[in-house]
């Protein structure tokens, strides 16, 4: 297990390059297992849970090849359905969360698909349901066993369009259903379906594959189904959970920091929730400056009663950010009530920050009311575990802006969905070394 080892204190200057977009790579590689043409995918974020599911692509045939260093080509032309019964499948599939959606791409093409119970955060329930439940509605068979940790089993020997009312928002849900539709008879339509932006970019390219969906962008998405689908070139979003996660930083350890390159139209509210909370950004072309702050203040609503954060479905804040938020609260003046709604475990990380000199009561598992410090007392270096990724960069951003040293364990979380952090940081003035 490795770890950071952080001396905070420094105020960082510079510009930061976001990584491509974690939640939408997971959903686009593999997509790529839906035709046996060529798909080269372009701004792949070099992070463990990417680089885990392209080595399990290569593990099922499908050859890559390198064009750069964030470019593949990938040819699943060759793929070897008999691996996902394998030993080897279950141990490095269990490990990774995205695994999910291998499930919708292969019913799809092959009308067969295995997965063990995926692993991921833990960060409380995250049931499957929606997926399973859709995958039957298009004709398929779901079957359980509880061995060796539980496997899921879908099969189909012809799937048939339908109409599904998802019974939550899912977006690993949405993609999945969608994948496994777009080669099935007849139309389906997806009612209550996800549209985050990583969805609207499965979307487009689905459909320059071939696909025939309608409705992109809402939560009623029409699929009519086409026998096969082609290779196509795609480009992946900038990470907008590393966009937000760099304006707190910023904020927190009052640094100027330039954030180059965001698709800012497709950050939906994320810039306006930092704003409420004091931050001053400007919106440079498609870049976004923030200036270093001595103070930042939190908003309150028209009638003086304390804001509220909480997550929603897109075009809601998303959940990944209410982590970063929760931190840079601390230091502001004000007061807010963050409250996380969809993972009952994701505030446990409270703790440390607690432990550091922040002012935070945990309401519940859901809730926490962040009393901001207004920089009259300083955090403290401490040493803390990472639970997560969220919040390992939360903390990590807490121990920047604190006071004397601390160490962060666990740190492979925080690998998993944020590519070389340590490195890109220190490049604008931090002082970070890994142990």
């Amino acid at each position: 297990m490795s770890s950071f080892k952080i001396t905070g204190g420094r105020r960082l200057k510079g510009e930061l390059q976001p990584q491509g977009a974690k939640n939408e790579a997971l959903q686009i590689l593999c997509a790529v297992l839906l035709t046996a043409e060529p798909v080269t995918i372009h701004n792949i974020p070099s992070i463990r849970d990417v680089n885990q599911l392209i080595d399990l692509l290569g593990d099922l045939g499908v050859r890559r090849t390198m064009i750069s260093d964030s470019s593949i080509r990938f040819e699943a032309g060759d793929v070897n359905t008999d691996y996902m019964e394998s030993e080897s499948f279950k141990q490095k599939a269990a490990a990774l969360r995205g695994s999910v959606m291998l499930l919708g791409p292969m019913l799809a093409r092959f009308r067969k698909g295995r997965i063990p119970r995926p692993g991921g955060d833990k960060i409380g329930r995250r049931r499957l349901d929606t997926h399973f439940l859709g995958f039957e509605k298009l004709g398929a068979e779901f079957s359980y066993t509880q061995e060796d940790g539980g496997f899921y089993r879908v099969d189909a020997k012809n799937l048939k369009g339908t109409y599904m009312l998802l019974d939550e928002a899912s977006v690993t849900g949405t993609a999945n259903l969608l994948m496994a539709a777009v080669m099935a008879e007849g139309t389906t339509t997806i009612y209550n379906a996800a549209c985050e932006p990583y969805l609207q970019q499965l979307c487009k390219m689905l459909n320059r594959m071939g696909a025939k969906i309608s409705g992109v962008g809402s939560n009623l998405l029409t699929i009519e189904g086409v026998e096969e689908l082609h290779g196509t070139e795609h480009t992946m979003l900038p990470d907008m959970i590393e966009i937000g996660s760099f304006i707190g930083l910023a904020a927190m350890t009052q640094s100027e920091i330039t954030i180059k390159n965001c698709q800012v139209p497709m950050l939906g509210v994320i810039p306006d929730v930092f704003r409420r909370l004091g931050i001053n950004l400007e919106i440079r072309g498609d870049d976004i400056y923030v200036p270093a702050q001595e103070h930042y203040r939190i908003d309150s609503y028209l009638d003086g009663s304390t804001l509220t954060v909480a997550d929603a479905p897109w075009p809601g804040f998303t959940p990944d950010l209410l982590s970063i938020v929760l931190v840079t609260a601390t230091q502001a003046q004000g007061t807010v009530l963050i409250h996380q709604k969809m993972f009952e475990s994701r505030l446990f990380f409270v703790d440390k920050l607690i432990e550091m000199g922040a002012q935070i009561i945990l309401c519940d598992p859901h809730r926490a009311t962040v009393i901001g410090l207004n920089r009259e007392t300083q955090l403290r270096g401490i040493r803390m575990t990472s639970p997560d990724i969220r919040a390992g960069v939360a903390l990590l951003i807490a121990a920047l802006s604190g006071r004397g040293v601390s160490i962060i364990d666990n740190i492979e979380q925080i690998d998993r969905g944020y590519q070389h952090i340590d490195t890109r940081l220190n490049a604008i003035g931090a002082e970070i070394i890994r142990l």
